[in-house]
């Protein structure tokens, strides 16, 4: 895991690559894992493990507490409300994130190699002539940071796709930005692979959790 980096108050996201992490043995980890298909499953165990490393460093206390989805699939710590988490994957690469005192959304995505005009006209809109001109791996590179920004605003709010994150006004080049009552922040200063996070922008810390 990499060294927390700690982007609001009480508010961190780490990283790993995959093959560095251990998978989870949390029995709740495990029972949940029996679910899936292999791959799913090592997927899913090693980025339950990340966010755990990450709970202990931060939030020692919470680190052995079960992880549970609300009715839209979003992960909450059970008995704790107040604590935001999320996870992310993408090709081998993990991001997780802990929050204090509100939800929160954490992505990253691993760009290929070339995007296409099509796609990259439907998440950027106006902005995509901005990139248009770039080499492919360089427009590819900046399409997937818009994207890790838009997904985790609508990962914050639990909404998912149902959110239309591809609506989400984010410039290219951008490091932060608002959309509804939520920041979004692009830890371009932090992370070579395309990572963003957001939470609310008014943030309430619950009694005891901070």
């Amino acid at each position: 895991m990499t060294t927390p980096i700690e982007v609001a108050d009480h508010l961190w996201v780490a990283t790993a690559a995959a093959e560095g992490v251990a998978p989870s043995t949390h029995r709740d980890d495990l029972r949940r894992a029996q679910r899936m298909p292999g791959w799913r499953a090592r997927e899913f165990l090693t980025g339950r493990a990340l966010l755990r490393e990450l709970l202990a460093t931060v939030r020692p206390a919470l680190a052995g507490a079960d992880v549970v989805a609300d009715r839209r699939g979003k992960p909450w710590l059970r008995g704790h409300p107040g604590i935001g988490i999320s996870v992310s994957h993408s090709e081998g690469a993990l991001a997780a994130g802990v929050a204090v005192g509100c939800v929160l959304g954490v992505d990253l995505q691993r760009p290929g190699a070339r995007v296409s005009a099509s796609f990259a006209r439907r998440l950027l809109g106006e902005h995509a002539e901005r990139i248009a001109a770039l080499p492919p791996a360089r427009a590819a590179a900046e399409v997937a940071w818009v994207w890790t920004a838009q997904e985790a605003c609508v990962k914050a709010t639990g909404a998912g796709f149902a959110d239309r994150p591809w609506t989400i006004d984010v410039p290219p080049g951008a490091r932060s930005g608002r959309w509804r009552g939520y920041r979004w922040m692009a830890l371009r200063e932090h992370s070579t692979t395309p990572l963003s996070c957001a939470f609310p922008l008014e943030r309430r810390f619950g009694h005891g959790e901070r």
